[in-house]
């Protein structure tokens, strides 16, 4: 008897959440040559630079909308405060 398992493709450039929501999903292309250690490392500055994994941990768990704002808000004093400490620079 066969176990019955589900099966995924990656072979799509997008993928289609629950809501329908599409997300182009983060791709490199493998040089003529080039060490695998060296695409992973330029994969990895791709994803950071898009900010998928920021964005992936924001949605580990729920945060209330006072939490955000409380964020959003701690994060724009923080800027004021550097914008206005190197002005005169």
């Amino acid at each position: 008897m066969g176990s019955v398992g589900w099966t995924r493709s990656f072979d799509r450039s997008e993928t289609v959440c629950e809501e329908g929501c599409e997300h182009d999903l983060s791709e490199i292309k493998l040089k003529k040559g080039e060490p695998v250690d060296r695409a992973l490392r330029r994969l990895k500055k791709k994803v950071d630079r898009e900010g998928t994994l920021k964005e992936v941990r924001n949605h580990r768990h729920y945060e209330k909308p006072s939490e955000r704002r409380r964020r959003k808000m701690k994060v724009a004093r923080f800027n004021a405060m550097l914008s206005a400490r190197y002005a005169d620079v």
